[in-house]
């Protein structure tokens, strides 16, 4: 069995075998219309050994001859005529498959469905379509925000061609990169008696505090049950990163966050960071897509942008 890497030839008895390919075809095209062997090699950028040793080839190949060649210039012998009447058929063919093919790359280039978990969605997603907007204006994107596992959802459905989570694994049926790395931090309200104790709230502790959480399923909740090895039930459950930074800041209780989803709050002081001790909440942030099916187009583009 060959490796993956190698180009496997056609077998013997294949049509590749007994039809010259695309170039050749072209290149007797040409002299029949010009009348010059010479002529016809530099309408396609080769040279005149090169087009002879072409012609030659693609006589051996069909067992008759095509060109007669003379000082006063090429002519087509009447095999070579008739050959190049079929010639003709398949290379305007290919110009038709061509033109399809490029239609179905535009087609495709021409939208971008991004599905992303609510922090990505929110504070990093923005500045990167800006920037492939600028590189892609014709592009059309759409953006599914929810949690990471709606986004694996979309992508296993074939609703989305690049999805962006957050958590410590990558959902199964994707494969994936990291492009970043965040902190999920505990805040509350300056009000919150948390925020006038000196000692850092131990891990213990805040396992066994009803928190502001995110739903089931979302990155952020995962990475915390995880470090704490479970939590207390929640004071309030919300579906984005905005609703749980809201009932923080009125006051609702201690909630966990991504540091890129706070700095405003914490800069204005409407939130405050509450020291932790014995667990360090630390997540990858990861771009991902179906098993096997590396992005192209503008998703490439995109996922290259993140790094940038």
């Amino acid at each position: 069995m060959s490796s993956s890497s190698e180009v496997e030839e056609p077998r013997e008895g294949s049509i590749a075998h007994r039809v010259p390919d695309l170039g050749a075809l072209e290149l007797l095209l040409a002299v029949a219309r010009l009348g010059s062997l010479g002529g016809a090699a530099r309408e396609l950028g080769i040279t005149q050994p090169a087009a002879s040793s072409r012609i030659r080839s693609m006589e051996r190949q069909l067992g008759v001859a095509l060109v007669d060649r003379s000082p006063r210039g090429s002519s087509l012998t009447d095999a070579g005529a008739l050959v190049t009447d079929w010639a003709r058929r398949v290379v305007e063919a290919a110009a038709a498959f061509d033109a399809g093919a490029q239609a179905l790359r535009h087609r495709r280039d021409s939208r971008l469905r991004v599905a992303a978990s609510m922090t990505i969605a929110e504070y990093l997603l923005p500045g990167w379509l800006l920037a492939l907007r600028s590189q892609r204006p014709d592009t059309a994107v759409s953006l599914l925000a929810g949690n990471s596992a709606a986004v694996a959802e979309r992508l296993l459905a074939d609703e989305a061609d690049l999805g962006f989570v957050e958590g410590l694994s990558v959902p199964h049926g994707l494969d994936s990169t990291v492009i970043a790395h965040d902190h999920l931090i505990v805040v509350t309200a300056p009000t919150h008696p948390w925020a006038r104790r000196r000692r850092p709230v131990p891990a213990g502790e805040l396992a066994s505090t009803p928190l502001i959480l995110r739903e089931k399923g979302s990155g952020t909740r995962q990475v915390l049950d995880v470090a704490l090895g479970g939590l207390a039930r929640p004071l309030i459950e919300l579906s984005s990163t905005t609703a749980v930074k809201a009932s923080a800041v009125g006051g609702a209780g201690p909630a966990v966050l991504s540091e890129l989803a706070v700095g405003e709050e914490l800069s204005t002081r409407r939130l405050v960071r509450i020291p932790l001790e014995g667990v360090t909440l630390a997540r990858d942030l990861r771009a991902v897509w179906p098993t096997g099916h590396r992005p192209t187009g503008p998703a490439r583009e995109l996922l290259s942008l993140t790094r940038s």
